[in-house]
């Protein structure tokens, strides 16, 4: 990261989100180019927030984030369409919220998945940062979220978590103080292959934006897919998400065990209640378990690609290029320019003139309408193509 500022710096900034409990900087990467032009005024920076490693474990979200920015910052200048998106929208990357677990994950235990921080258990440490978060925090409510000694478990209360705490602290003041206004909030973990969208406390409650959350969920499940060597993607409420289909018989539905059950104080309920984000989503990357945490480096790089053809769709969304909202009006444009042709004499599919093509009259001499007036509208409207 400390690398890409250095080579980058027109359109990169190294940041310090915060610190963790044993005292190690959260760094992340900003990266966007800011208009030049001071007579007019700007609004709020729309920015799209990714983040990774929140549980220690996940090394794929890790090395995925930092990919995704790699490929977003070297493309800038050389893509069209990467460079629109830098120029619309700024881009935090924070390659691992949980640096501590993260290091530890490395040294002791590859499969620590909690912080660092100690619990009223001694021989029990750490706090699941992904249950710690303020919104319908419930930790006291289940065994696991209340059990120190649990993978899940949530802290005495909420915001314990020293990195959680950090992270929302920092999203706060960059929103209010520091004119950021988060559009996209993108929290990668493994595994299981699916897009998840709120809510994750309760399959009770609905998005009041769930169609939105819907379509463009589906529309970044597909763009993975279509990715070079991309895999399928399953799109649902991240309530719903911790209970995967097994990929060898969809059709039967067969349902496998919970896997990093969130439920209450997530991120991603957070994000997209309390702070507002118009787009949130939990990403579950690869893969479906055969696996697990311990996914081979081979995946590195085609994931780090199904990622990054999520993030050109997401940019092409954003900016009105892709999405039903578009298609609904290319489609009343046909239409419209199909019932045009055929009043014309035109034939819409040949493209053909049937008949001479010359000003149909549309009123008689008295005034008196010779057309209807869905007739006279088609006919002024064929004119002003003219």
């Amino acid at each position: 990261m400390r690398l890409l500022a250095s080579m980058f710096p027109t359109h990169t900034r190294l940041i310090n989100i915060g610190l963790t409990f044993e005292g190690r900087e959260i760094p992340a990467l900003r990266v966007g180019v800011h208009p030049t032009n001071d007579e007019q005024p700007s609004g709020p920076r729309q920015t799209i927030l990714m983040s990774g490693g929140i549980h220690a474990r996940e090394w794929i979200s890790t090395s995925t984030v930092n990919y995704v920015a790699w490929q977003l910052i070297t493309s800038y200048g050389k893509s069209r369409q990467v460079t629109k998106l830098l120029e619309a929208f700024d881009f935090v990357f924070i390659p691992t919220l949980n640096p501590d677990g993260y290091v530890y994950s490395w040294s002791t235990d590859r499969l620590w998945r909690k912080n660092r921080q100690p619990t009223p258990l001694r021989f029990c440490r750490g706090i699941d940062l992904d249950r710690s978060f303020g919104f319908q925090w419930d930790g006291d409510a289940s065994p696991a979220g209340s059990n120190p000694c649990s993978e899940s478990y949530a802290g005495e209360v909420a915001w314990q978590a020293t990195e959680a705490l950090a992270l929302s602290t920092w999203a706060r003041n960059e929103t209010e103080q520091n004119n950021m206004r988060i559009a996209v909030f993108l929290d990668l973990h493994s595994y299981s292959q699916q897009v998840l969208y709120p809510y994750s406390y309760s399959c009770q409650a609905a998005p009041p934006t769930l169609e939105n959350l819907e379509e463009l969920a589906m529309g970044l499940a597909k763009a993975m897919r279509l990715a070079p060597h991309g895999h399928e993607y399953r799109t649902t409420s991240a309530c719903e998400g911790n209970v995967a289909v097994a990929a060898a018989a969809p059709e039967k539905k067969v349902r496998l065990p919970r896997i990093d059950q969130t439920g209450g104080g997530s991120a991603l309920d957070w994000f997209y209640h309390s702070l507002r984000v118009k787009y949130a989503f939990q990403i579950k990357l690869r893969d479906r378990g055969s696996y697990g945490f311990l996914l081979p480096r081979e995946n590195i790089v085609p994931q780090g690609k199904e990622m990054y053809s999520a993030i050109e769709y997401l940019g092409k969304y954003l900016m009105g290029q892709v999405g039903l909202s578009l298609e609904a009006e290319e489609e009343e444009n046909r239409l419209e320019d199909d019932g045009a042709a055929q009043f014309a004499g035109v034939h819409p599919d040949l493209n053909i003139q049937t008949s001479p093509a010359r000003p149909v009259e549309l009123f008689e001499a008295d005034g008196e309408p010779l057309l209807a007036p869905g007739e006279i509208q088609w006919e002024l409207k064929r004119r002003r193509r003219r």
